[in-house]
């Protein structure tokens, strides 16, 4: 009689470096070194072990790794998995205070970081012990892994429960503070086995986006943990070095967010580009004219989607899609654009010839995915804002969108004062905290404009006594010095007013701020390139910026001119 062995589901993350754990076949390059999977597992059980000796009984196992990227952070995560730990992905873009509060929220009672990135505290106090504290690239960090080395595999029960967070990824919602999004151990094993763009065994996947967000970890590790594909990590990301990096390790997928690839083709053409492996890239906020120019030079078609850390909604580019468009949300997904005040589907968008909407009060509203409430495992400590996002069955994103005829969905804005600048969120409230320290500013309100490539730029509105007193210079070397203000952070536009409008309640009218955006009969400056230099915004350089909206067929996002609205020329 033969007996017939089931094979064991993949629950849980660890249950997928155990698949790993006697793989010989490369499983991480970065900088010249290759760990096999088996290494690689090996030396997130050794994490693990870390881990383990520094928790506390009676605190949260939460290990805050500080890090850019390295193969300590993927360490961190697998070490995490199977002590059954929580990794927070610190975001290297906070500085000082806010920088502290986002790991004292998070309860993080352990930090693995670098002395160079301890700077970001700008002299405040971490929270954590120094005993709690490693450093990695250190003599004390290696003394300590090698310590841990012959140690077996701990064995624990929460380790093995699919409902274990596993992470905790910051995001921004409509107040000053960052929410943290969980993330179960179960959910990324999940993500794993869902066979991302149909990558394989024999795949390398290439990511140089941020670790502690979850496009690199959700769009890029999880598949090649799950297949035994090659995982190549760059420390950052670098237009120069994308196309030596895709040749140096034969990359055949990358991941991107916000506007890598327009940093990518602003590099001069190389003949490298034709003669890559690359087959397949997957991202979000590419425009249009970025896609159709990657795809002359590499040879690859960009894969568009939308998606966010809750997890909630997905929507994806399919070769139908219209220029602009979203896409549509797989199948069994049940998205929509609703009325969030009565839960009612909104009507179609009507579309003029150059993608403009016509009936924008009606048709715009919030994307939703109608029964998606289970796919969302909630903000750390903050079960208020969980309950903004869930409807009954229904998730709501926080974020506008309409939908056209034909089903296709479009971005409209957000909700909240959320900001997206270069595929990094951040919420406007601590970057009006920053703004209002400069003398003679009386209020500021900041808030997200359309950016001509994609997602948001930020815009300002300062109250002074007498804005034909304000002085640009002063305020460019204000920001520069700002020890706590994100590396994102500084405005693109500011607006000088001698009042902010309100409204009826005296809040400040934030709705009116963003419609008008740099179209106002306002001193309005203009910061056109990544130095913080400021120039007065005239009819010339508007004119400009209406121009690099309809090069990147982004004209409809464009803010409508006012009739009474005349911009001067600047002599």
């Amino acid at each position: 009689m033969n007996t017939v062995i089931e094979e064991t589901k993949p629950q849980t993350t660890r249950d997928l470096l155990d698949l790993r754990a006697d793989d010989d076949r490369p499983g991480l390059l970065f900088e010249g070194r290759i760990w096999t999977w088996s290494e690689v597992v090996a030396e997130c059980k050794i994490r693990a072990h870390m881990m383990l000796a520094l928790h506390q009984e009676g605190k949260a196992f939460h290990v805050g790794v500080m890090l850019e990227n390295d193969p300590e952070y993927i360490f961190a995560i697998g070490g995490a998995a199977y002590a059954g730990a929580t990794v927070v992905g610190i975001n290297l873009t906070r500085r000082g205070e806010e920088l502290a509060r986002d790991i004292h929220y998070t309860d993080c009672e352990m930090l693995i970081t670098s002395s160079e990135l301890e700077t970001c505290f700008n002299g405040v106090d971490s929270g954590i012990p120094e005993s709690q504290t490693l450093r990695i690239g250190t003599p004390s960090f290696a003394a300590h892994v090698e310590s841990y080395r012959k140690t077996g595999r701990p064995d624990l029960a929460a380790a093995g429960d699919p409902s274990t967070n596993l992470l905790l990824l910051f995001t921004s919602g409509s107040t000053g503070d960052p929410k943290a999004v969980i993330c179960t151990t179960g959910r990324l094993c999940r993500t794993a086995e869902y066979r991302h763009m149909g990558l394989g065994s024999n795949d390398v996947s290439y990511n140089s986006m941020p670790l502690f967000h979850g496009n690199g970890i959700f769009a890029c590790w999880a598949n090649p943990l799950f297949t035994g594909g090659t995982f190549a990590l760059a420390r950052k990301f670098s237009a120069s070095g994308f196309v030596p990096d895709l040749m140096r390790y034969k990359v055949t997928y990358f991941n991107y967010v916000g506007r890598s690839l327009s940093y990518i083709l602003a590099q001069p053409e190389k003949s490298a580009e034709a003669h890559t492996n690359l087959a397949a890239c997957f991202g979000t906020e590419a425009s249009e004219l970025d896609m159709t120019e990657f795809h002359r030079r590499f040879g690859v078609w960009p894969t568009e989607n939308y998606g966010s850390s809750e997890g909630g909604l997905t929507l994806s580019r399919t070769p139908e899609t219209p220029a602009g468009s979203l896409g549509l949300p797989p199948a069994g997904m049940d998205a929509a654009v609703i009325n969030p005040a009565t839960m009612e589907q909104c009507p179609p968008a009507i579309l003029n010839d150059s993608g403009r909407i016509l009936n924008a009060e009606e048709a715009i509203g919030e994307l939703v995915n109608l029964t998606g409430a289970s796919l969302f495992e909630g903000y750390y400590k903050n079960p208020e804002a969980g309950t903004e996002r869930i409807r009954g069955n229904a998730f709501l994103t926080g974020d506008l969108g309409y939908r056209d005829e034909a089903g296709f969905f479009y971005f409209a804005g957000r909700t909240s004062d959320r900001l997206r600048v270069d595929s990094e969120n951040f919420s406007a409230a601590p970057v009006e905290r920053v703004l209002a320290r400069f003398e003679g500013v009386t209020l500021a309100a900041v808030y997200p404009v359309p950016d001509a490539r994609t997602g948001d730029q930020v815009m300002a509105t300062l109250q002074v006594q007498n804005p034909d007193d304000f002085d640009p210079v002063a305020f460019a070397a204000f920001l520069e010095v700002q020890p706590d203000l994100g590396t994102k952070w500084a405005p693109r536009f500011i607006s000088i007013v001698r009042d902010v409008p309100v409204t009826a309640t005296q809040k400040i009218n934030k709705p009116i701020l963003r419609k008008d955006a740099w179209l106002v009969n306002e001193i309005v400056y203009h910061r056109p390139g990544r130095e913080i230099v400021f120039a007065r915004l005239d009819e010339r350089a508007t004119q400009a910026l209406e121009a690099q909206f309809e090069v990147n067929g982004r004209a409809h996002l464009l803010p409508l001119r006012p009739a009474h609205t005349h911009i001067k020329e600047t002599v």
